[in-house]
């Protein structure tokens, strides 16, 4: 019997582990659940005769030792930061490793050790990062393999909710980190459109979206993400003429959360004096310049619209300009406003999230230019299985059965663009409802 030891039981790892649990039967897998809160770790694990529960503290180095060493493969579904003390440990005891967050350089680190010691560190393996990378790849590389030339490349992923869901003017709930949600997008984005390098700086990133559409859904708007210049060399596209990722969101949310941004809301470079005692209108009151007008007429002219504008009632639905009382002691202004945003933002329990993810490819193929538009969308069922937990999870636990199974030999740092992986996955991720429908047109 084979050992997956799976670390953080938190919802993202919902959809991994009663996967890998279903299949531990006829794989002779034993899934060992460990998290700091055991009841938690029982509660998914749901007395499965394979699997086993555990009461976890990654932090203690020999608990981490004595655990890994009973593992064939390790999963972390721990935050991002805490990734690398996990993978050390991995390849130490030589041990295969997955984990569904972007490599940091300290992961990088490892890569050179891992090939040496035939040790497989996998990241990026959930859905954005993970199946956006698998899902482009098998495109670019059918196009590379029929003589194309790529012209351009689009790629745009949002975690939205359901138009069943949609009771908010937003038409926006938190289904993933509420803090990467407040700071999106500051920095600088970077992107190539024609051959022309493009940098955006934070200030401008949402004040000109991009426009699409998706089967059965309509409309979205994108702004782009901070870095899509790093893809090119990922996916072998170094002279592409034009390369952008972004992020997707409803018609009209760019504009009113640019509001925040002009604002200075989204700042988390200082604390604010006294924050447990204001409240919601005085924060706000805060970054305005002072007259005799009301808080929300001065809120309306500093975001250059009419106080009768429509998307004033985005704000006024926050209860921006009401007494309630922040409560929150020692707040920057990002993590006030990510207060404010979950009394509204945060996913009731009949809630449905909506997953979408779009690439747009141009190319050239005898003589000729064709658009390639590449579509996915997913819904969730409710506010505990969630589309982004199914996307994030499934990747995962369909790698580590490959891996189990012998059927992948790569080593070293790695992400899932070899065809040794997207392939099997992406047609397993088809049979379970996570499918692209593909457009193409020719260009005029």
């Amino acid at each position: 019997m084979k050992t997956i030891l799976i670390v953080g039981a938190g919802l993202s790892s919902t959809s991994l582990i009663e996967y890998l649990l279903k299949h531990s039967k006829e794989n002779q897998w034993q899934v060992r659940l460990a998290d700091m809160s055991l009841v938690l770790a029982q509660s998914k694990i749901k007395e499965h005769d394979n699997g086993i529960a555990l009461k976890f503290n990654v932090f203690d180095k020999d608990e981490r030792a004595k655990e890994v060493a009973k593992a064939d493969l390790v999963i972390s579904m721990l935050p991002a930061p805490m990734h690398p003390m996990l993978a050390r440990e991995c390849l130490k005891q030589t041990k295969h490793f997955l984990s569904p967050s972007y490599i940091s350089s300290e992961m990088q680190m490892m890569d050179k050790k891992a090939r040496l010691k035939g040790v497989l560190l996998m990241n990026e393996l959930g859905v954005d990062p993970g199946i956006d990378h698998m899902s482009a790849m098998r495109v670019i590389d059918e196009i590379k393999a029929n003589g194309g030339e790529l012209l351009s490349f689009k790629s745009y992923c949002g975690g939205l909710l359901s138009p069943s869901s949609s009771s908010n003017i937003w038409q926006y709930k938190f289904t993933w980190n509420p803090r990467n949600v407040v700071t999106a997008g500051q920095g600088v984005a970077t992107y190539k459109d024609k051959g022309q390098y493009k940098y955006l700086p934070y200030h401008q990133v949402f004040s000109h979206p991009l426009k699409t559409s998706m089967p059965g859904y309509g409309d979205f708007e994108v702004y782009p993400n901070r870095d899509s210049l790093s893809y090119r060399s990922l996916y072998q596209i170094e002279e592409i003429p034009s390369i952008l990722r972004g992020t997707m969101r409803r018609s009209g949310f760019c504009k009113a959360w640019n509001a925040f941004v002009r604002l200075g809301c989204t700042d988390e470079s200082y604390v604010m004096r006294n924050s447990e005692n204001l409240s919601y209108r005085d924060y706000i009151e805060s970054f305005l310049p002072f007259d005799e007008r009301s808080v929300e007429e001065r809120f309306a002219d500093c975001i250059a619209v009419s106080i009768d504008d429509p998307i004033m009632e985005k704000f006024r639905w926050l209860d921006l300009f009401s007494d309630k009382k922040l409560n929150l002691k020692e707040g920057t202004p990002a993590l006030i406003l990510q207060k404010i945003l979950e009394e509204k933002w945060t996913l009731s329990p009949e809630d449905k999230d909506l997953l979408v993810m779009q690439h747009q490819f141009i190319y050239k193929m005898d003589g000729q230019q064709f658009k390639k538009t590449s579509s996915m969308s997913y819904e969730g069922r409710n506010q505990q299985q969630t589309a982004m937990a199914y996307t994030v999870g499934l990747p995962l636990a369909i790698v580590a059965k490959l891996i189990l199974q012998a059927k992948i030999d790569l080593t070293g740092v790695q992400i899932p663009i070899a065809s040794q992986i997207y392939e099997p996955v992406l047609k397993e991720l088809e049979e379970l409802g996570i499918y692209f429908t593909e457009h193409e047109e020719v260009c005029e």
